[in-house]
């Protein structure tokens, strides 16, 4: 029996969307009170970002923001995925706070409203304020509380109009980019420090959702997980046990914490003394009642026990710009895997998926980027291939709306549906962009 054309597998109800994130786009980095964040500062350090380049201008979406708002309008999506940004709203993410800052977020939020968008707020995309890490950041327990007032301050300003408020989004980055590797902000290299800024994380997130319900939460609370399905290199008894504790090391460890109330035993067993300090009633404190989980997915992970990093490109299959394996079948996996570990998994978001690709050129004002509209296309699929087994999905969100600050690549890689010419921050649908319009225009039928 042939299979209904892709658009028609999906319900009337699910949501498609596109994301961004504050410090990749908005710019106006000191401007209207805003504070300095850890990316700020990072950004500054000889080396740290491969074109020396920062978020001080980025997109400049603070100043073009209905003419942005008018942009993902065009596109017919459902949901706008933005994050807000702490130190733009308190500027040491203590004391203080700045209205203007929450202004802006308000005329994003209520621009949304008018054109019929859903708004689903991240509260920390990684751009924490440097005033907190002057403190000790998210090594120090007191930042949890001080994310907590800022939830409820955010929510008490803006809760009545968000659709979905995420408290975090890939905690994993933050904690082993940012604190194990440091490559990226605020550039730490201790995997002791990285596990207890995880546990801090997630017992923030948890702290947080318990607040905003008892302030009354009108949207629904969530966080954002960057997961991918772990395979073995070879069929291997000790390649197979190596992606399994690969596995416990990426998704388990943030998941089970959130569904099962309990970090992965073995991981623990593994850290040793470098286990996260984990105080009486945090982890039923983390394990807090979800509405939704936000899945972001790039690419598989293929694991052997010797530890040689199989290289993406070695079975053939095309590459991204980052140098990510295209593998759709990868998230369809993934999806089953988070069904079949967590009864009563919680409506689940592809809240990021997309790809870099070298399209620079804007020709007779077009942008061809065929790749990036298959890889649309293919994992848009895979998430049709999960709803038809049962995952509750809800709904998928591509990143990125627009090319942006790509964190420690500069400028260099370029996600977007949309093209943004850095030098005159002129903004050019690609052909991926037209993709996905008629896409979701086919759907609504």
């Amino acid at each position: 029996m042939s299979q209904a054309p892709l658009h028609r597998q999906f319900p009337p109800d699910f949501v498609w969307g596109v994301a961004t994130s504050s410090f990749q786009i908005e710019g106006a980095a000191r401007e209207d009170g805003k504070g300095e964040s850890i990316w700020d500062r990072f950004c500054r350090q000889p080396g740290a970002i491969a074109d020396a380049s920062n978020g001080d201008v980025a997109c400049d979406h603070y100043h073009r923001l209905d003419a942005d708002l008018d942009l993902i309008a065009s596109l017919g999506v459902d949901c706008y995925r933005f994050s807000i940004a702490w130190p733009r709203v308190q500027p040491l993410g203590h004391g203080d706070w700045n209205p203007k800052g929450l202004d802006f977020y308000e005329r994003l939020v209520d621009g949304l409203q008018r054109r019929g968008i859903r708004a689903f707020a991240t509260l920390n995309h990684w751009d924490l304020p440097q005033g907190l890490q002057d403190r000790g950041g998210w090594n120090d327990r007191d930042t949890v509380h001080r994310f907590v007032d800022y939830a409820r301050h955010v929510q008490a300003r803006l809760g009545d109009r968000l659709d979905g408020i995420t408290t975090h989004n890939e905690p994993w980055v933050v904690a082993v980019l940012g604190h194990e590797q440091g490559n990226f902000a605020p550039g730490i290299k201790s995997r002791k420090i990285a596990t207890q800024v995880c546990h801090h994380l997630l017992l923030s997130h948890g702290l947080a959702l318990q607040a905003l319900r008892a302030d009354g939460a009108k949207s629904r609370l969530g966080i954002v997980l960057n997961l991918s399905s772990c395979m073995p290199a070879t069929a291997m008894p000790e390649d197979i046990a190596a992606a399994r504790m690969a596995d416990a090391r990426g998704r388990r460890w943030y998941a089970d914490p959130l569904f099962k109330g309990a970090y992965p035993d073995e991981v623990m067993a593994e850290l040793g003394a470098d286990a996260p300090v984990v105080e009486p009633g945090d982890m039923r404190s983390i394990a807090q009642p979800m509405d939704y989980l936000g899945v972001n997915y790039y690419t598989r992970s293929v694991v052997s026990a010797d530890g040689q990093e199989w290289k993406a490109g070695d079975r053939g299959l095309p590459i991204t710009d980052m140098g990510w394996e295209v593998y759709p079948e990868g998230l369809t996996d993934l999806l089953l895997l988070l069904h079949r570990d967590y009864p009563g998994l919680p409506p689940v978001y592809i809240t990021e998926n997309g790809a870099a690709f070298k399209d620079e050129a804007v020709v007779d004002g077009r942008v061809q980027d065929a790749d990036r509209t298959a890889y649309l296309r293919d994992h848009i699929a895979a998430v049709a291939a999960a709803l038809r087994q049962g995952v509750p999905m809800a709904g998928y969100m591509v990143w990125s709306l627009m090319d942006n600050f790509e964190w420690a690549s500069g400028y260099e890689k370029r996600f977007g549906i949309v093209h943004v010419d850095y030098a005159t921050l002129a903004r050019t649908p690609k052909a991926s962009a037209d993709w996905y319009r008629d896409f979701i225009r086919a759907w609504r039928g």
